[in-house]
């Protein structure tokens, strides 16, 4: 299965995001066997800086750098597909500012939804940043749900135990982008999630 084929912005409504920044993952993979989503903040303004975009890009260099620093030998984002891990962005585009508002998220939050759906495995999913807990709670709401993380600093609420539909979820921090290589507290806490995911999944090196 290609995602790019399954999920994509038809309608494009957000006014305050980069549309010529919109990325849809375009990777092949076996649905079956993706256990956790690992879904991060918007699309980079380069697509050589994103997800699957091959080489060295700065999404894959922070990403594989985070799961390193949760104890788990990797050197590329493929070894973590191989895992059972699935990488996106709660939003397509790529931001023109500083945040993305709330309108913007939730309208991306349907296009998140038909990733979440692609999955039928899931045991894990990692909601890295404030824009994607906020776009994962819309997905739950527009299904008629509450939303799964309460409000509140992400320092205070993770390490709680949250759950949709028997689906660990963990609010975390952003771990893909520079700002990642030099926060050392947030690189200390996101390791200490994903190493949280990873005792769930079994995974090991």
């Amino acid at each position: 299965m290609r995602v790019g084929d399954r999920v994509r912005c038809v309608d494009f409504p957000c006014v305050d995001v980069n549309k010529e920044a919109y990325i849809i993952p375009n990777i092949i993979l076996d649905p079956q066997a993706i256990r956790a989503m690992v879904v991060s903040e918007a699309a980079p303004q380069k697509a050589s800086d994103n997800y699957y975009s091959g080489g060295s890009s700065l999404f894959e260099e922070t990403t594989v750098q985070a799961f390193r620093d949760a104890g788990l030998d990797v050197r590329t984002l493929g070894e973590l597909v191989e895992r059972g891990f699935y990488f996106t962005t709660a939003v397509k585009c790529g931001k023109v500012g500083y945040g993305v508002g709330s309108d913007s998220i939730r309208a991306c939050s349907r296009l998140l939804e038909e990733e979440f759906k692609l999955f039928p495995q899931l045991k894990v999913v990692m909601l890295m940043g404030d824009v994607a807990i906020k776009a994962f709670n819309d997905l739950v709401r527009s299904r008629g749900g509450k939303r799964v993380i309460p409000a509140g600093s992400t320092y205070k609420i993770r390490g709680t135990p949250y759950y949709y539909g028997g689906i660990r979820t963990f609010p975390s921090y952003l771990q893909a982008g520079p700002s990642f290589l030099i926060e050392k507290s947030k690189r200390r806490m996101i390791g200490e999630d994903i190493r949280e995911a990873l005792r769930i999944l079994d995974v090991k090196d």
